[in-house]
């Protein structure tokens, strides 16, 4: 069994998710090229509104470049306000401006049930690989009901986020409504993704919560338990030694002499 990821590689991922997601500001940035394709289209053509949604998106990298934002963002932005520009003049019909920003819905809704199917919740491996839950020995998250259940139902909530917008999306797409793709796009993007990341922490963080205190409680119960450390034994006194007597009675220490005079001798 593989151990837990490095934390550099831990942390690179989860700034590289908080980049694409680019909160309120991302999202708006990133609906200004739709909405001008649509003025654009019906003002002066498809030539002028794919000219003028290039142009935007263009603007728009210049203007995060500026900000010191992410390359990726910007790269990601730019290349695909390109290729919904090209799929329209390939088409030659404004309505496949929006045809890959409905792939792409789609395509996430079939990731997020598959990983349903396979009972491998995609939000639960997401969240498990950036901040694993602390458990016992041996036990994995998809072996905890509680756990499991919670992972499960965030899965679910981001599988019926993309399958509606792949299906509202698509069904103005087939009725050629152009305009409405726009308010769609716009209404569908951060308002219902900021719900359902909303759903996604209370539902997780719930079903976490006691874990982690049981998590807590075994840490303290451990360090109570430990024995402290046994102080050096003494050592046996040293016993001064006495002083040494001469022959002739005087006391002699250390520091002290018997001085012997001249006739004393016999």
């Amino acid at each position: 069994m593989a151990g837990p990821p490095p934390d550099g590689l831990r942390e690179q991922t989860r700034q590289q998710l908080l980049q694409s997601v680019g909160g309120w500001s991302g999202t708006v940035i990133t609906a200004i090229p739709p909405i001008v394709f649509v003025i654009a289209n019906s003002l002066g053509g498809l030539r002028e509104a794919i000219l003028t949604a290039v142009g935007s998106g263009l603007l728009i990298a210049v203007y995060r470049l500026i900000r010191r934002q992410s390359l990726q963002q910007v790269l990601m932005g730019l290349v695909s306000v390109g290729l919904a520009a090209a799929i329209a003049a390939r088409t030659g019909q404004a309505r496949g401006f929006f045809l890959l920003g409905i792939a792409g819905s789609i395509l996430y809704a079939a990731v997020f049930a598959v990983s349903l199917l396979v009972r491998r919740p995609l939000v639960g491996v997401l969240w498990e690989f950036l901040d694993p839950t602390p458990l016992a020995a041996g036990a994995t998250w998809r072996r905890v009901p509680s756990l499991y259940r919670a992972y499960v139902y965030s899965t679910v909530a981001a599988f019926a986020m993309f399958a509606a917008r792949g299906a509202v999306q698509a069904t103005l797409f087939q009725h050629n409504r152009t305009g409405l793709l726009a308010v769609a796009r716009l209404a569908m993007g951060y308002p219902l993704y900021a719900l359902v990341v909303a759903y996604t922490f209370w539902v997780i963080r719930r079903a976490r919560q006691p874990l982690l205190a049981a998590a807590e409680a075994a840490e303290a119960s451990e360090a109570t338990e430990q024995p402290a450390p046994a102080e050096p034994a003494a050592g046996p006194a040293l016993e001064a030694e006495p002083p040494v007597r001469s022959e002739l009675g005087a006391d002699r220490g250390p520091d002290r002499r018997l001085s012997l005079r001249k006739g004393d001798e016999k």
